[in-house]
């Protein structure tokens, strides 16, 4: 049973930084693209980060520079590092798992329930 399960989320003010994890399980972690989307109140569902099955990453243009994606094979774990958050970041996240490498479309199979952040100016 493939599971997905998010941690880290928090309230923080402008300019502050958080690290989100998720955990994975029931599946080869190493050979699945992964990702990390948000969701705000009222809002689609967008794409952030993603990182490839050989570490390549790609980002969304308004966390470039902020944020950083990164997979730890070993321990079955994706991470998102935030910096330099802005109230705009403030919305539910989730990590995706597949796989095909879709990048920042929505597309995944797996997901998690997600984590809140909400950043206060």
């Amino acid at each position: 049973q493939v599971q997905l399960v998010e941690s880290g989320g928090n309230s923080v003010q402008s300019g502050g930084s958080l690290r989100l994890s998720c955990v994975a399980s029931g599946f080869t972690y190493s050979s699945y693209y992964l990702a990390w989307f948000r969701q705000a109140p009222g809002k689609k569902r967008e794409g952030v980060a993603s990182v490839d099955t050989f570490g390549h990453t790609s980002y969304a243009d308004s966390v470039k520079g902020r944020f950083t994606i990164s997979r730890d094979n070993a321990k079955n774990t994706l991470y998102l590092q935030m910096n330099s958050l802005e109230p705009e970041d403030t919305a539910m996240y989730y990590c995706a798992a597949d796989q095909t490498n879709l990048l920042l479309l929505d597309w995944y199979k797996y997901w998690g329930q997600g984590t809140q952040v909400t950043v206060s100016s």
